[in-house]
């Protein structure tokens, strides 16, 4: 199996291609993976980045996210900007004007995952066409998911997804993928979709998504990764988490060679250094 250090290999960098860059990382949600990787990502590529903290912010004072953003465009090169209200953060962007010629960019959060996802995918395996992915959890709430799903109908896949009837994947993207003429299937128990699967993608039941604490709690240990389930895989199976991970993989599970999350997780790294570059018009 591939590795994302050997293709990315971040010790060799060839030169400081965004070097005088400024970058804002605005996060207004929790977030470990996405912001650290899109700061790293920018400081290998020889730029700086403006942290951001709400909690420090004007926004306790009330000020609004639109003029925060407009603001901080004043100041930076590209804006990476995660915030809990996505049809929010949509409107802000279509209306947003540039900022003389300092804005440069804007860098939308949940796509990136796909991209990442796939990365993974073909690094691990040596292609993205003719596999099958397991998609298993929480589906309905998963932006991961969706964009990962949405991403695949550009090639040869086949789809299956695991969930509880109440975090089904959402119609609208189903709707989307079978638009695509992708084959999909939907499987209530994860033994069931495992022997055929080449990537098992498992996400966790989001307990913040959650009113009741009773419904979240008959939901958070219907599908766990084990040791023994991975018998029942592909001795050739990617297991991808986009994290992170709550008691959905045992830790047991981090030592099979065929765990790929944190190897996933880096890979993040190589794509927003690509995405980056390419924003600020490198290449």
């Amino acid at each position: 199996m591939g590795t994302c250090e050997n293709a990315g290999q971040k010790e060799k960098v060839p030169e400081q291609v965004l070097k005088g860059k400024v970058m804002a990382n605005m996060f207004y949600e929790a977030s470990t993976r996405t912001s650290s990787s899109f700061m790293a990502a920018m400081q290998r590529l020889g730029g700086t980045v403006i942290p951001f903290n709400e909690s420090i912010s004007s926004h306790m004072k009330g000020e609004s996210l639109a003029d925060t953003v407009q603001m901080m465009a004043g100041y930076c090169d590209v804006i990476i900007i995660r915030h809990p209200s996505q049809v929010r953060s949509k409107l802000l962007l279509s209306k947003l004007p540039e900022a003389g010629n300092q804005w440069r960019g804007w860098c939308w959060g949940t796509p990136h995952s796909g991209l990442l996802d796939v990365f993974t995918i073909r690094e691990e395996i040596g292609t993205v066409n003719n596999i099958t992915i397991t998609m298993v959890g929480d589906l309905k709430h998963g932006r991961t998911v969706h964009s990962l799903a949405r991403l695949l109908t550009l090639y040869r896949v086949n789809l299956r997804y695991v969930s509880p009837p109440n975090l089904k994947m959402p119609q609208a993207v189903k709707d989307y993928v079978s638009g695509k003429g992708i084959p999909q299937e939907e499987f209530s128990s994860l033994e069931a979709a495992l022997p055929d699967t080449d990537v098992l993608y498992m996400t966790r039941i989001q307990r913040e998504r959650f009113e009741n604490e009773e419904e979240y709690k008959r939901c958070c240990n219907l599908y766990v990764v084990t040791p023994h389930t991975m018998t029942k895989a592909k001795e050739r199976m990617v297991l991808m988490h986009p994290l992170p991970r709550v008691d959905e993989i045992s830790v047991e599970v981090d030592s099979d060679p065929r765990a790929a999350y944190f190897r996933q997780a880096e890979c993040g790294m190589y794509v927003r250094m690509a995405l980056l570059a390419m924003v600020l018009g490198k290449y």
